[in-house]
């Protein structure tokens, strides 16, 4: 396998895991609408940083597709023109895809920031695409795979659009974040395969099953969080920004479910380190595994006792995702592995 084309894989995950960053930030911020459009941001390919820009003003040039916020309501220019001394909307058709139309230029600029990272990622992936069509005649499952990620990306990019249309409905982020996470996966299984020479090795069912079980409740665990988190948003639309104490006052069933499941999360991963320690085996990140979870807890009993101290919700989201794709690695290479492979 190439080492360009596993280079060019390891950057692309970087810059995944990077936009899930930014979208970790961008919740935290409440930046979601930052950008009330799609794929542009007010009309423009870079935002503006000043409200002015986005006012209406006589003896002015504006351009097709360009947006205003007059009257509490976006208004999108239909063609290039001068305006005059009065406004006349005979030039301008009302934005009708929602009626947020709000300009904050820090929520604008973490928002646009985000979209940024998501097109270099998709560039990224386009390509590694196109550098995995030499293995077509000798291995098709990685132009496939690599293939797939690029429209994964694409769907990825419309389920943005599709956010920002909802203005932010809760469904629409899990599935947003669900998506993401495959895109990790395939891409961790392009950098698995490019990194072996062979592929011919009986698994070890006990201990990918193991691998695979703490796996999907991590998935579950990190979809559970998305509920709880559009809970806590709810409750700050309540209560305020300032009022952190009661940001998960009277929870939902999820909120018991997310804190019970991680017990069980903590055991089972405890169980597969003791195991996986007592039997000498050759799956050494389970000690980074071990070593999120601890954070990762840490981090939710922050959020709860203390308060939701600065950056706790981003780096609790940001750690479980880092944690699925670990434990993702993981069930790769236990379905390689038996008691000879020393390799891994």
């Amino acid at each position: 396998m190439s080492t360009n084309f596993l280079k060019l894989a390891k950057i692309s995950l970087v810059l995944v895991y990077l936009v899930i960053i930014a979208g970790a930030v961008v919740r935290m911020t409440g930046s979601g609408m930052g950008c009330p459009d799609w794929p542009k941001c007010f009309g423009y390919y870079v935002p503006p940083t000043d409200v002015e820009t986005l006012l209406w003003s006589p003896n002015h040039e504006f351009e097709k597709g360009q947006v205003i916020i007059y009257n509490e309501e976006l208004q999108v220019a239909k063609n290039n023109f001068t305006s005059t001394d009065k406004i006349d909307l005979i030039n301008w058709e009302m934005y009708t895809k929602h009626d947020y139309a709000v300009f904050n230029v820090w929520h604008t600029w973490i928002e646009y920031i985000n979209r940024l990272l998501g097109a270099l990622a998709g560039l990224a992936t386009l390509f590694l695409a196109l550098l995995s069509l030499k293995y077509w005649s000798c291995d098709k499952k990685i132009t496939l795979i690599s293939w797939l990620v690029v429209f994964g990306m694409g769907f990825q990019a419309w389920l943005g659009a599709t956010v920002v249309y909802s203005v932010l409905e809760p469904v629409k982020i899990t599935l947003h974040m669900f998506m993401a996470l495959v895109i990790v996966a395939l891409l961790l299984f392009l950098i698995f395969t490019a990194s072996k020479r062979s592929l011919n090795v009986k698994a070890r069912n006990q201990i990918k099953l193991l691998f695979t079980s703490a796996l999907v409740l991590t998935l579950v665990q990190i979809i559970l969080g998305t509920q709880v988190r559009q809970f806590v948003d709810e409750q700050i639309d309540t209560v305020g920004e300032t009022a952190k104490n009661l940001w998960l006052e009277n929870p939902t069933i999820k909120f018991y479910i997310h804190r019970s499941l991680s017990i069980v999360v903590l055991f089972l991963n405890f169980y597969l380190f003791w195991k996986i320690r007592k039997s000498k085996l050759p799956f050494k990140k389970i000690n980074w595994v071990i070593t999120i979870l601890f954070l990762e807890i840490g981090t939710g009993i922050l959020m709860y006792y203390f308060d939701f101290p600065f950056a706790s919700q981003p780096l609790h989201l940001v750690l479980a995702s880092l944690l699925f794709g670990i434990q993702f690695y993981l069930v790769l290479e236990a379905s390689l592995w038996n008691k000879s492979d020393k390799s891994l």
